[in-house]
Formats: C-alpha cells, structure tokens, sequence
C-alpha cells in the first residue's frame, strides 16, 4: 500500500516554473518547468528526500492528511490539487544482509577506513551512503 501525500501545485507558465508543496512536510516543496505531470513527479522525489533526511536525523515522519484538510487554507487559493504516492518501503530501516563485489584492494582500504573511523564495515558503508545523499 502506497503512502499518498496531497500536494498543492501553483500553475507556471512560460516566465515561471509550476511550484509544488506539501503541506503534510514542513518545508517540502519542488518545482517542475513542463507541466502538472512533472510537477507530481518532481513531489515524490522531493518527498522522498524530506522522508529520508529526516529520518536520517531521528526525526518524525508525519502521516499524509487528506487534501480536504488543506483546501480551505487560503495560502492556497487557486492552486491545483493531487496526489503523490509515494512507496512506503522507504521508511523501511529493517537491516538487510547484501553481497557486494568488490576487488581486494578496495577491500582492504574500506576496512581500513572503517577500522579508523570506529565503525563496522557496514555502518561505515552505510555511513557514507548517508553523507552523499543530497540533502533537501
């Protein structure tokens, strides 16, 4: 079952970009320059990205509301409501064993920098998995 967050979507036009917001997220916004089909698209992906630098920082992830509960909020007069689904599986935090390649010497440098940094080599993968990520 998919999560759906309303998102209300101000129209652009060829001066300006389709501005998108997600009420549910504070702070959770994107844009789109072709259109509502791009704009829902960009709002997963920026919901997605709220979800998990959240999480990241042990925060709360609020649960989607329905459109009804915005409408009336005058701040968004004139703009277009939708939908983003978005798949619940990204607040899954359930460890998972993988089986990963990797040649010897790169290997032996991982472990290294792991060993360095106190961590396991795991959660130093993990760790800097988390660190590249582009924060919101």
């Amino acid at each position: 079952m998919t999560m759906k967050y309303p998102i209300a979507i101000e129209p652009g036009d060829e001066d300006h970009a389709w501005g998108v917001v997600v009420p549910d997220l504070p702070g959770c916004f994107s844009a789109a320059d072709s259109g509502i089909d791009e704009a829902i698209e960009n709002a997963k992906e920026a919901i997605a990205a709220w979800i998990e630098t959240v999480m990241d920082e042990g925060g709360d992830i609020p649960a989607p509301t329905r459109i009804e509960a915005h409408r009336a909020n005058p701040e968004f007069a004139g703009w277009i409501w939708a939908v983003a689904e978005v798949d619940p599986a990204i607040l899954d935090d359930k460890a998972e064993r993988v089986n990963i390649t990797l040649p010897r010497r790169v290997l032996a440098r991982l472990d290294a920098r792991a060993r360095a940094a106190g961590e396991t080599r795991s959660g130093y993968i993990a760790k800097l998995a988390i660190e590249a990520r582009p924060r919101v």
